[in-house]
């Protein structure tokens, strides 16, 4: 039984737990808790769970007695003195209300084939149990998953080196900086090539943060399983909490798509530009989170609206252009993330030396027009990335002859508000009455443009409310020290 086979064999699990109201998400967070104890029993490392709370240990009871010592394990575990359990474990509780059930799942679970799971890799087993879920529109969880094939193009095209700090500040479920590992590990035979630098990998290279609890959970399991230790933060990198990532000569990242809710502000003091939408927040972040030596460089997924917002927007991408050479942009197709007729692109850039005109021309590739509606039907794979890395690799790029290829300079973007909304070509499908979009995907690609407009106008509003509540604010201070001010009294003594 290989890893596919086993992570279905899983996947199928949920079904038992449908009377007990729980979803795909729910039910990955309960598998990490039970895998958790099982992996580190196949990896024999169990020495860093204490005695009584071990996979063997779960396999013994049953019943009503086997759920009441699974809600204790969980919150022992979850103040564990190992830094590692505590992580994990931290706040978990289970959503199973059937000790049937959980029994069930413990059994079905033990009685898979872990010795195949082994020889093609435990982490390689939770890497396709996340994509699993992410596949699934009824999990929610595509909002943080970024297709592996795309995930290892970005990779290969930036292509980090042994000794480099590699970080992600939308961490999601780790997937950038372990396949970073994973491509530094094949080209080192397991980084025993460079044994020296073996442990600052390991403990040191790569590095994140996530803002969303269950899924930073997820992260930790998926890097402990790649035998990554580096630092993966609980928190908001738009935050003053996020100010330690900075630094780096890699970033690689997928930011979360929408805007600051609730009127929440961005609390960090090192962005130079105050806006509501997230994807620009993080487009400051990045770009200031690189060092400027020259060789510092990002790939980021940012939907269409960065490309084109004015105002601010245009502000922050001359500011990019500025300090950074922005050298390409991957106009991606459509149907690759869960929403459908979401818009997304990848920007390629290199951090300059100095803060000045580090763009000379942007080169675009136009991976959207003309191409299949992607899918479950019609999955992404690495053959349709083959010549968009081959014009990216050229070492002329001028002489790279394929019509979605085309560059652009500097001055040019400038002339259109340095608009990055450029690119693609000509669509044959408006010339073809046969090959007119779907009537359904083309309502679904306006309701996500006008959820992403509201999005915008509801944070605009959000922030205009801060303003007027923080200047009545300081009015009634103003008119309180009037009433207050006692009156001057002279005296003559």
């Amino acid at each position: 039984m290989n890893n596919q086979e086993i992570v279905q064999k899983l996947w199928n699990l949920c079904n038992v737990l449908r009377d007990d109201g729980i979803t795909y998400q729910q039910y990955v967070t309960e598998l990490t808790y039970l895998l958790f104890l099982k992996m580190m029993k196949e990896q024999e490392t169990e020495g860093v769970i204490p005695v009584g709370y071990r996979w063997d240990d779960l396999l013994k009871k049953e019943g009503i007695e086997l759920k009441t010592f699974y809600q204790r394990l969980l919150l022992d575990l979850g103040s564990s003195d190992n830094a590692q359990l505590r992580l994990i474990y931290s706040d978990a509780s289970t959503s199973i209300t059937e000790p049937k059930n959980l029994e069930k799942i413990i059994k079905s679970i033990d009685a898979l084939d872990w010795y195949n799971a082994k020889e093609e890799g435990l982490g390689n087993l939770y890497e396709g149990l996340l994509e699993k879920n992410a596949g699934e529109k009824k999990s929610g969880a595509g909002q943080y998953f970024t297709p592996r094939v795309l995930i290892d193009v970005m990779v290969q095209l930036i292509d980090p080196k042994i000794g480099e700090h590699c970080a992600d500040p939308a961490a999601g479920t780790f997937g950038f900086m372990i396949a970073a590992d994973r491509y530094l590990k094949s080209k080192t035979d397991n980084y025993y090539d460079v044994v020296d630098m073996a442990e600052f990998q390991k403990k040191e290279a790569f590095v994140g943060m996530e803002l969303v609890k269950d899924t930073h959970r997820l992260a930790l399991m998926n890097a402990l399983l790649h035998d990554i230790e580096g630092r993966i933060e609980l928190g908001d990198s738009l935050s003053s909490n996020g100010k330690w990532m900075k630094n780096f000569d890699v970033i690689l990242t997928n930011p979360p798509f929408g805007t600051k809710k609730g009127g929440e502000g961005v609390s960090r003091d090192d962005l130079t530009f105050e806006t509501s939408n997230k994807q620009l927040n993080f487009v400051q972040l990045i770009y200031n989170a690189l060092k400027d030596d020259g060789n510092a460089r990002a790939a980021v997924v940012l939907p269409d609206n960065v490309l084109f917002e004015s105002g601010i927007g245009s502000q922050i991408r001359r500011d990019l252009m500025n300090k950074c050479n922005l050298h390409t942009i991957l106009r991606l197709p459509t149907g690759i993330f869960y929403a459908q007729g979401v818009k997304t692109n990848v920007l390629f850039f290199t951090k300059g030396k100095t803060d000045k005109a580090n763009t000379k021309e942007v080169w675009v590739y136009d991976l959207r027009t003309n191409m299949s509606s992607f899918g479950k039907r019609t999955q992404l794979s690495m053959n349709h990335f083959e010549n968009f890395m081959k014009a990216y690799l050229a070492e002329d790029r001028s002489k790279v002859e394929d019509e979605r290829w085309n560059v652009f300079t500097r001055e040019d973007i400038a002339k259109k508000d340095d608009s990055l909304d450029i690119g693609l070509i000509a669509d044959e499908s408006l010339s073809s009455y046969e090959n007119l979009l779907d009537p359904i995907e083309l309502a679904e690609e306006a309701i996500e443009k006008l959820k992403l407009s509201m999005d915008l106008l509801n944070g605009v509003v959000d922030e205009l409310r801060d303003v007027e509540n923080r200047i009545k604010y300081e009015e009634s201070l103003v008119e309180y020290s009037k009433v207050a001010e006692p009156d001057e009294v002279y005296s003559n003594e």
